[in-house]
């Protein structure tokens, strides 16, 4: 536990070099793309904001000037499975974007969606060592925190506070400066498995890079895609991406809940790959051009066209309808929303007082796929995209470049990094999810 904060302080420590520099990159690793962005900062020190990093993106904090998309090599459901084609994915997006910026970094802040997040419940309490509380008393009643048993081969990639109380006062942010006697916090904390942030740290090491910062793909995803009411009143982000599905909640500013499904629209693209028996490459485009999810009467006369490629004229030339396509298609999304839908049940997610559902992600531009979450998912659905931010070309400000918006946001304003501190060992049992919940039900 100690190590890893120590390599977490490690990684802010090149954070802030890279920044005093004024120049730094963020990298999507995902399982159908990889995007990179190369970021320049200017006077970001007098430009953050405490309150958020909605008001960051608004002052222009930093602008980007490199900007690339290639496709992904050796990743499965967010974890890399073949090094050397991970790399080589890594060196094309970086090299370009590199190219473009006419500038050269050092320094990479990643994001991930592999690894198996998992989510804890933690809370501490400490009496106020003097009347007013400090900096010290923050790091007292944050390092009271017990830290749940979770499994060896896992690390804490979040870990936030989410609500202070101070004395019978609840709902504080930040209660330095105020006077009381006892000061107590409800924190979230995110743990994934290590041999994923192992893999990435060792795959950008070997592309000549030092690594300055993890994120998970869900959370700078929402950080994106939600507006401020939402991420205050309770809102889920549902990140649809190519090898899986990410689900974050946010209540009161604060992610409170993460999960993954390994289910995205690459399964979409098998199953039309399998179904119409053509290449993979031939079904996703079909399934980019015309594919959809809620069929019509018309649809039975939209007629699509698949070429193959066997060089036989006549075996080559095939015609089916769009509503079959829509029939292949249908089911397999069901499935993942059907998952999603259990996975926000078993949260909690309907103890909070606003319920909205934000899809996002490369697989939520299917046509039609809003409606049919709003029926599965019984809330209200709309289907999100990143906030604008400076000199971001027009090519990635769409739904799959959600978790690359967000986590230049993250890397100007990382909220995990409000607070440093020392956590007790752990000492005990593990929380169930539904203690994320509860903190909001008994004390907001």
């Amino acid at each position: 536990m100690i190590e890893l904060y120590h390599s977490q302080r490690a990684m802010r420590a090149m954070r802030s070099t890279a920044l005093q520099r004024g120049v730094i990159a963020v990298l999507d690793v995902g399982t159908s793309k990889i995007g990179c962005l190369i970021l320049k900062f200017e006077g970001l020190e007098e430009k953050i904001d405490r309150d958020g990093v909605g008001s960051l993106a608004g002052q222009s904090g930093f602008q980007v000037i490199g900007s690339a998309l290639t496709k992904s090599r050796g990743i499965e459901y967010g974890e890399i499975v073949s090094m050397p084609e991970t790399e080589r994915a890594i060196r094309t997006a970086l090299q370009s974007a590199q190219k473009l910026a006419n500038s050269r970094v050092d320094h990479v802040i990643a994001c991930i969606s592999g690894g198996s997040p998992r989510s804890y419940g933690l809370e501490g309490n400490v009496n106020i060592k003097s009347e007013i509380v400090d900096d010290r008393d923050i790091a007292d009643v944050l390092g009271s925190c017990g830290i749940p048993a979770y499994e060896p081969d896992r690390e804490i990639l979040h870990a936030q506070p989410v609500n202070f109380s101070l004395d019978h006062r609840t709902g504080l942010s930040d209660p330095r400066g105020q006077i009381g006697k006892n000061l107590s916090v409800d924190m979230h904390m995110l743990t994934i498995k290590e041999k994923t942030i192992q893999d990435l740290a060792y795959c950008i090491k070997r592309c000549d890079l030092e690594l300055a910062g993890v994120a998970s793909s869900s959370y700078v995803s929402a950080l994106s895609s939600l507006v401020e009411d939402e991420k205050e009143l309770g809102a889920a982000c549902i990140d649809l991406g190519g090898g899986s599905t990410n689900i974050n909640i946010f209540w009161k500013k604060h992610m409170i809940f993460a999960e993954t499904i390994k289910m995205g629209g690459e399964l979409v693209t098998r199953d039309i790959s399998m179904g119409l028996q053509v290449p993979l490459s031939t079904a996703e485009r079909i399934k980019t051009r015309s594919g959809g999810v809620v069929a019509t009467g018309l649809d039975d006369r939209e007629m699509i066209e698949i070429a193959n490629e066997t060089g036989d004229w006549e075996l080559d030339r095939r015609i089916i309808s769009r509503s079959d396509l829509i029939g292949i298609m249908r089911p397999r999304i069901e499935e993942i929303l059907e998952d999603v839908r259990s996975s926000l049940n078993s949260a909690g997610f309907d103890d909070l007082p606003s319920q909205k559902i934000i899809l996002t992600g490369g697989a939520s531009q299917v046509p039609g796929i809003d409606s049919l979450a709003n029926k599965i998912l019984g809330q209200q659905v709309r289907l999100g995209r990143p906030m604008r931010i400076h000199r971001l070309p027009q090519a990635y400000s769409g739904p799959n470049c959600a978790g690359l918006v967000g986590l230049s946001l993250f890397a100007a304003h990382p909220q995990d990094e409000w607070w440093d501190f020392s956590p007790r060992s752990k000492n005990f049992n593990g929380q169930s999810v539904s203690r994320v919940f509860r903190w909001f039900r008994d004390n907001w």
